[in-house]
């Protein structure tokens, strides 16, 4: 290895603990101190896990508090795509993040999160009675004329920075580190379920293998669209309808 590309490659290492640092790899230390922190009170079938909280007692305060939280998340996928961004490639082309098929996207995404959501809710349901995971509450927001436009925003959000961060900027940068595959996709699995460890060990190793398949579909196709849609519809369906399905 010649000192340039040393030193490029130690960039490129500095580019992700960065990033990690000011995003999911802080969710990531923050949820394992939870996991403890519960353990240590209670069995975790006693505990609970709140998705999304109210920020004021006070309408249009929390609103604002809610929206902040919502844009200030995304600061970390706007420094992933100037990082990505090459002469004549953009971050968006090189991720294949675009509405260049939106249809057959659609439909993808729509696929996924049926192979995805459906096996979720079996997990939940054998991890609360293996008492290895948290009662979830999708939402603890009050009733008002912006919530569910709000939760689906919070999904939304949250779907843009789990996929670009974790698949499309993570594979990328550990494919210049020089990893096998293999190993690049596991840690991107495993960093995926290890910041849902708030939530007990069940969503872990739920988190986990979606990780697996999201990855490989990438991979597969290199398209990061399919996974935002079907992250996004996964997480609508459970903020706005988790009653329903049996969540909270």
């Amino acid at each position: 290895m010649n000192s340039s590309t040393g030193t490029t490659r130690l960039g490129l290492r500095v580019e992700v603990w960065i990033v990690l640092g000011l995003s999911l790899g802080q969710s990531a230390v923050y949820s394992v101190v939870q996991l403890l922190d519960k353990l240590s009170r209670a069995p975790l079938a006693q505990g609970t896990s709140t998705l999304n909280t109210a920020q004021s007692s006070r309408e249009y305060f929390d609103l604002t508090y809610q929206l902040l939280s919502i844009v200030f998340a995304l600061v970390p996928v706007a420094l992933v795509l100037y990082l990505l961004w090459q002469p004549g490639q953009s971050a968006f082309q090189k991720l294949g993040f675009t509405l260049r098929r939106p249809g057959r996207d659609f439909f993808w995404g729509l696929g996924l999160a049926a192979l995805i959501g459906i096996p979720s809710l079996g997990l939940y349901a054998v991890g609360r009675a293996l008492g290895i995971t948290t009662e979830i509450i999708p939402s603890a927001l009050n009733t008002y004329w912006w919530t569910v436009p709000v939760l689906v925003l919070s999904a939304v959000r949250h779907a843009i920075v789990e996929e670009v961060i974790v698949v499309g900027f993570l594979l990328e940068r550990f494919g210049r580190f020089g990893w096998s595959a293999m190993a690049a996709v596991l840690t991107s699995s495993l960093l995926r379920g290890s910041y849902h460890l708030y939530q007990g060990f069940g969503p872990f190793v739920g988190n986990f293998v979606m990780g697996l398949i999201f990855c490989w579909v990438y991979r597969r196709f290199g398209r990061l669209t399919p996974l935002v849609i079907a992250h996004a519809l996964l997480d609508i369906a459970a903020f706005v309808g988790g009653p329903a399905l049996g969540f909270g």
